[in-house]
């Protein structure tokens, strides 16, 4: 069995999904007397944003706790960082934030870009060995 296809490795993927979600969510949320400022993005973006990527990070990890994951909501997981990535190119580009805010920017953008790909990798190698991604 290859390392993706293993059921910890989509399981691992979603919990560090989860955690960069939930982490970044947080500081955004934690910091906004300061983040506005440095990265040069508006208040009220950086306060929604962080309210969802803590709610999108608690429903991946709800996922993840499972005893067997729901494969198409990976799925569906898979194609929102995908559109998180996308999202924010339109964000540097529309808002001209600091060099700090690109940098802010552009690791979401990576980090999630990353995940896509591994949730994508275990739902092909799980799909292949036809095996039900349990615990």
């Amino acid at each position: 069995m290859s390392l993706f296809a293993s059921p910890r490795f989509l399981r691992g993927v979603l919990w560090a999904d989860a955690v960069s979600c939930v982490a970044s969510g947080a500081l955004q949320l934690a910091a906004l007397d300061a983040l506005p400022r440095l990265l040069g993005l508006p208040q009220a973006l950086l306060v929604d944003t962080g309210i969802f990527l803590v709610a999108y990070g608690l429903v991946v990890a709800w996922l993840a706790s499972r005893r067997e994951v729901i494969r198409p909501l990976v799925a569906l997981f898979a194609i929102g960082n995908v559109g998180w990535a996308i999202g924010c190119g339109f964000a540097v580009y529309a808002l001209q934030p600091t060099t700090l805010g690109i940098a802010w920017i552009s690791m979401q953008a990576a980090t999630v870009l990353v995940l896509a790909d591994l949730q994508w990798m275990g739902l092909r190698a799980a799909r292949r060995t036809a095996g039900v991604v349990t615990a």
